[in-house]
């Protein structure tokens, strides 16, 4: 056998039916090609969206619960203040003691409020004055109510 120098190869293939980088196509070239599906864009973006409305809410609701605990400590320290504002004007005829309880009354003949030792159900029959809070002085020099409505 002998070979002709002139005899070019031919593609059987017709050029406008194969693609260069058949890799690369948007779609399967042959029937053995997996299955390639066109993203629903609309969907991924629907998703997304949920999810970061959903991730934003949460955080949203960690602050205000934040929030709302800065506000009740906040309040707590302002009545604080205020019941130490009163007491520390009162009448007190001893000296109080860290982490105690100590018992605010009124005294009805001058409007005057009077800190003492004693309970109201310690005092018997007749009770000199009006009992106003159970009150708790704390480390910082203010005192926390434990009963009663200040």
């Amino acid at each position: 056998m002998s070979e002709q120098p002139n005899d070019a190869f031919v593609n059987p293939i017709d050029k406008d039916k194969v693609a260069e980088n058949p890799g690369l196509l948007p779609y399967a070239h042959h029937a053995g090609s997996a299955i390639i599906r066109p993203l629903d864009k609309g969907r991924i973006r629907g998703n997304a969206m949920t999810a970061m409305y959903d991730q934003t809410d949460r955080q949203m609701e960690q602050l205000r619960q934040q929030m709302e605990t800065l506000m009740q400590q906040a309040k707590s320290l302002d009545q604080r203040v205020r019941i130490s504002e009163i007491i520390y004007q009162a009448e007190i005829p001893f000296r109080p003691v860290i982490h105690h309880i100590y018992y605010l009354y009124l005294r009805s003949s001058d409007g005057k409020h009077v800190l003492s030792l004693i309970a109201p159900g310690e005092w018997g029959r007749k009770k000199p004055y009006d009992y106003v809070a159970s009150l708790r002085l704390l480390g910082d020099h203010t005192w926390e109510i434990l009963d009663g409505n200040v």
